[in-house]
């Protein structure tokens, strides 16, 4: 799903766009993505965008009359800046914002309708929708610590975890582990104080180089082609090709509908991680190292 990169760059494309501008009408294409009912939806029509935000991975409209149109992409939704006026509908069109100088579109190409639109009045609803993590690119060190070791859990899950970090989804926190060189499954509370500060720095590191890469392409045109796996990325999508660093082939995780790209070289000490389905199939026939991997595919050659 956009993550605190890409909703930064939507946030940069929008500023110019709408901030200042009237929305005139809001025409939603499924009527499931909408998620609140008080204040009815049409009470946002005809009111100007005072301004624009983001909490964790939600873009946030502020509007007049103290009311806040909160929008949550999640895996598949996308936004798309048309003509004013454009259809909604067909490839997955869930509604369209129209200003005066064209519609914002939402789409969302997938069987699972996730994405969601709230509606609501006042500060404290709008505070409602905050998960509580802290925001990684304002936290000192300290800070990073303390929600990072609040709980027991591998970094994977850790840097994911909304109610610990804003922001971080699956794709970046490839990335942060692989510039830490930080195993994905290792646990919080085993972390040296040393590894916490690499930590801290490849978070820093990694985000604010994408925020800028993203950023730039944001104001040249609108970012149409909003993805998790992007050129120029370290592991992240990249299973089986090189590793900048070290030139091994880059591994993965599969677990539920998400995955963890690492590699065994710079992140392990060359360990392969088995993911549940494998290891419980293959049982004592899993490679515990990169070296036996590699030996049994010359094997079956």
């Amino acid at each position: 799903m956009p993550e605190l990169p890409d909703i930064l760059a939507y946030l940069a494309a929008l500023e110019t766009r709408v901030t200042g501008e009237r929305l005139e009408s809001i025409r939603l294409g499924n009527p499931f993505l909408l998620r609140s009912v008080s204040p009815p939806l049409a009470s946002a029509e005809g009111r100007k965008v005072l301004g624009l935000r983001r909490i964790g991975k939600r873009i946030v409209f502020e509007l007049e009359g103290d009311l806040f149109l909160v929008l949550h992409l999640m895996v598949a939704g996308r936004l798309h800046w048309r003509k004013r006026g454009a259809k909604v509908g067909g490839r997955g069109a869930l509604a369209a914002f129209d200003f005066p100088e064209g519609s914002l579109v939402l789409s969302e190409v997938s069987t699972k309708k996730r994405a969601s639109l709230h509606l609501v009045e006042g500060r404290a609803a709008l505070a409602e929708f905050d998960r509580g993590g802290i925001e990684v690119l304002e936290a000192d060190l300290p800070a990073f610590r303390s929600a990072l070791t609040r709980e027991n859990h591998t970094l994977k899950r850790a840097l994911t975890d909304p109610r610990l970090l804003s922001g971080i989804g699956n794709a970046y926190s490839d990335e942060i582990l692989h510039r830490a060189r930080l195993s994905p499954a290792k646990l919080t509370h085993r972390l040296t104080d040393e590894e916490i500060g690499r930590l801290h720095a490849a978070v820093g590191d990694v985000l604010r180089d994408w925020i800028e890469r993203l950023g730039t392409e944001a104001r040249r045109a609108f970012p149409e082609k909003v993805t998790a796996f992007r050129e120029g990325m370290a592991v992240h999508g990249r299973y089986g090709k090189a590793c900048p660093v070290c030139g091994k082939p880059v591994q993965r995780i599969v677990y539920a509908e998400n995955e963890a790209n690492y590699c065994a070289t710079c992140q392990t000490g060359g360990k392969l991680l088995a993911d549940r389905a494998l290891s419980q199939l293959l049982r004592g026939d899993w490679p515990k190292t990169l070296e036996e991997l590699e030996e049994r595919k010359r094997s079956a050659r």
